[in-house]
């Protein structure tokens, strides 16, 4: 292998990186849906040529995505290879939650990257499409009980064959789409973005040569492995436990527990997950390629300083339960993917407070909330506004918790509402934080926020895919919980509240009558005695704390 020296490794980890970067922002500057335009909800990367591990990931998408992309390229990686191997031009586009995938409406295209007619990497995107077929506009159906009832199932196929673009291929889609224009310009950014990154890609190696380039790859792999094992290596050997509850799965009104039993052995970490619950009839499965995902982006926040690359889980081993909740196949529901992996977060961050209390960061507030209202405009156009909505974050050793942030699993933004406003039937009458929502400690869990939407339109259908109604997010180390889920929705006798507390398809709403969201907050940090007066009075002087709770 090629010697690299340190100054060129920086360069070229500052370059590949770039590469990502500029597929993130061709992507987000051309998508037409809002929840990649606007809130991020799309990645790239770049992916070994053989394994398809994690090489670079963007800084501005969703690292879940990443994450799980790596068993993305994998699955066309071995696809291609049944066929006889990929050819120069090919790119494969799919959505299968169970190979590589997260849940339906996240589509990926993967474009292998040839030099000297051999793949140099893969090149991957994936965004989150406005619409993709299914019993309800948007995708989340809170009351799937199989993957037909959430949309279409698309495996790797080819969008491109050896440069030849498949229109076939885009007239399927298009047809299973409320929306086939929004498809439309999602998809052609997301190849735009592909094509751009190939150029970067080549223009790179042209400047430094192959063998470099690749030795630079290694040697980031290597280090980020290195690193891992030097901080598990200072964590004290032997085994800490955490249990964490899904409110439900959206079918059946029962407690679903996400549970962690963490051990340090040396210089590696064994997660064990094998006391959590098993597969469920709702929609809040997830596959075990989505799981170490997650794990991924749980230990990325921790060990905030390790290269992003799948070195990160060289030295951890995962055990997960083939029939559990964590690990599911064809045809179990998938939607609401994102509720499962923030309990995984949480899990861990509860785990690891309990051996590096100093690391350790308390649970923020556990869901997206997705949240949609569709129906037809006069002219009998339809219209899909489907959005997910922040809540604080969990309290650290150094300071309190974010107000009113994103989930933990990407650093994608929260939708501005002048954007829906503009783009739906809709009129925000809150856009606000929740006071007395953090979880009280030395250091206070960030706010939830109070989102209130009323319809414009003469009628509306809404359902509400969250969680965290029963079990608020949990502080750490002596640190309280934040306040729990709530929401409401108007009706012709008054304000109701969903029976499953945090999930509800098939809301009926007029013109006129409202829905309303008050988020959790984070959980927070410390003893509460120990939170300093001036921090006291600053907290009810901004009105994070009302006077009551202050005293």
């Amino acid at each position: 292998m090629t010697a690299i020296d340190p100054v060129t490794l920086a360069i070229l980890k500052g370059r590949f990186e770039q590469i990502a970067d500029e597929m993130d922002a061709t992507l987000f500057r051309s998508a037409f849906n809002p929840i990649i335009a606007e809130a991020h909800d799309a990645s790239h990367g770049l992916y070994d040529a053989q394994s398809g591990e994690t090489l670079v990931q963007g800084k501005s998408g969703l690292p879940i995505f990443v994450g799980v992309m790596a068993f993305a390229v994998k699955a066309v990686i071995d696809k291609a290879a049944a066929q006889g191997g990929a050819n120069e031009g090919d790119v494969w586009i799919f959505n299968d939650p169970y190979d590589g995938g997260t849940h339906l409406s996240d589509f990926r295209l993967v474009k292998p990257v040839f030099r000297d007619g051999n793949v140099f990497c893969y090149l991957a995107s994936v965004g989150h499409w406005h619409d993709v077929g299914g019993n309800v506009p948007g995708n989340y159906n809170p009351a799937a009980t199989e993957v037909f009832q959430e949309g279409m199932l698309i495996p790797p196929v080819k969008l491109y064959d050896q440069g030849a673009f498949q229109q076939d291929i885009v007239d399927i889609l298009s047809a299973n789409s409320r929306l086939p224009m929004s498809l439309y310009g999602d998809l052609n950014g997301q190849i735009n973005a592909l094509e751009l990154g190939e150029r970067r890609v080549h223009a790179l190696l042209d400047e430094y040569g192959d063998a470099t380039a690749a030795a630079c790859l290694a040697a980031l792999k290597d280090r980020a492995a290195e690193m891992m094992r030097a901080y598990i290596s200072d964590l004290p050997r032997g085994k800490v436990s955490a249990d964490d509850w899904l409110d439900n799965d959206g079918v059946t009104d029962d407690p679903l527990k996400i549970a962690l039993d963490l051990i340090i052995e040396g210089d590696r970490m064994v997660l064990d997950f094998t006391r959590s619950a098993k597969a469920c009839r709702g929609p809040v499965n997830i596959s075990r390629a989505t799981t170490i995902a997650a794990c991924y982006v749980a230990l990325k926040h921790i060990f905030g300083d390790v290269p992003a690359n799948a070195g990160v889980l060289e030295p951890v081993e995962f055990r997960i339960d083939p029939e559990s909740i964590l690990s599911v196949t064809a045809p179990k529901p998938t939607a609401g993917y994102t509720e499962t992996i923030l309990r995984l977060i949480d899990v861990v961050f509860q785990a690891v407070a309990q051996i590096a209390p100093d690391d350790a960061m308390a649970c923020a507030y556990g869901t997206i909330n997705a949240l949609s209202l569709a129906g037809h405009r006069k002219n009998g156009q339809r219209w899909v506004m489907f959005s997910f909505f922040g809540g604080g974050h969990g309290a650290h050793g150094a300071g309190d918790g974010l107000n009113h942030g994103n989930a933990p699993i990407s650093t994608a933004t929260i939708p501005p509402l002048e954007i829906l406003e503009a783009a739906y039937p809709v009129c925000f009458r809150q856009w606000a934080l929740r006071p007395d929502s953090g979880g009280e400690g030395k250091f206070h869990g960030g706010l939830g926020a109070v989102y209130e939407i009323e319809l414009l339109e003469d009628e509306a259908t809404a359902f509400l895919f969250g969680e965290r109604g029963k079990y608020a997010p949990a502080g750490v180390v002596g640190g309280g919980a934040g306040a729990a889920n709530r929401f409401f929705f108007q009706q012709d006798d008054g304000e109701h509240e969903p029976p499953m507390v945090s999930k509800m398809v098939g809301i009926h709403l007029k013109k006129g009558q409202r829905v309303r969201l008050e988020t959790p907050g984070g959980g927070g940090y410390g003893a509460k005695d120990a939170r300093s007066n001036a921090a006291r009075v600053r907290d009810i002087e901004l009105g994070y704390v009302t006077e009551k709770a202050g005293g």
